[in-house]
């Protein structure tokens, strides 16, 4: 059996729970206030950042980009017509390539501001620096949000999936991305139609349903959130 920390909201996290999804992999989670710094977390990973991954007795896998990996290497490889991870270099590289644009530059322009300001904020105590959003931060990722759909609607325009042919980690980590800001209302899902067409087949997948039940204490979800058609 596997063990999951992460935070419901965290799009990191949700990367790792899709891709374990689709995978068919049995697993348990643990919700971890990373802001905190547990003891016992630390001793995990000592960088203090979720996801961690670990199975059975083994060591922790830590990181998003790690764990999938680590999926790849332990699942993916049994399973060709449903690897995440394509077996030919040109066409790995280009999943990485988008891994890399999603779980970093998407995450750090849009989403780390919206899910901190909107989310973490709300639960962290004063001491962790818990407190009201900060608008000005929301106003800029509202504004990058904008550009990251266009090229998403590009890549969704042009291809079967994002990465090519096939749905790869790349298609997981962006519907991860776009999920946690999709609850909250921050995505704008009239201003491209192929990115809101692809979203839609990515949050009708099986692996999706455990992530339309997550709730937030006093904060509802948007109404398309859980609208598998919109």
């Amino acid at each position: 059996m596997l063990k999951l920390y992460h935070h419901p909201f965290c799009p990191h996290s949700r990367t790792v729970r899709l891709a374990l999804g689709e995978y068919g992999v049995q697993f348990d989670c643990t919700t971890e206030y990373p802001w905190i710094r547990r003891q016992d977390f630390l001793m995990l990973n000592p960088a203090g950042t979720i996801p961690v991954l670990n199975e059975n007795d083994g060591g922790p896998v830590c990181g998003t980009w790690v764990i999938l990996e680590y999926l790849d290497e332990t699942r993916g490889y049994s399973i060709p017509d449903r690897r995440l991870l394509p077996d030919h270099p040109a066409k790995r590289a280009e999943v990485r390539r988008l891994m890399d644009w999603f779980l970093y530059k998407f995450h750090q322009e849009v989403l780390s501001y919206i899910v901190h300001e909107r989310i973490y904020k709300q639960e962290m105590a004063p001491k962790y620096g818990g407190g009201q959003p900060d608008s000005s931060a929301l106003r800029v990722a509202r504004i990058n949000m904008g550009h990251h759909l266009q090229y998403i609607g590009y890549l969704a325009g042009t291809r079967k999936w994002l990465a090519g042919d096939q749905l790869s980690f790349a298609d997981l980590a962006a519907a991860a991305m776009l999920s946690a800001a999709d609850y909250l209302g921050e995505v704008p899902w009239s201003r491209d139609e192929n990115t809101k067409s692809w979203y839609a087949r990515v949050k009708s997948r099986p692996s999706f349903r455990p992530l339309l039940f997550d709730k937030m204490l006093g904060m509802p979800a948007s109404p398309t959130y859980a609208d598998l058609d919109f």
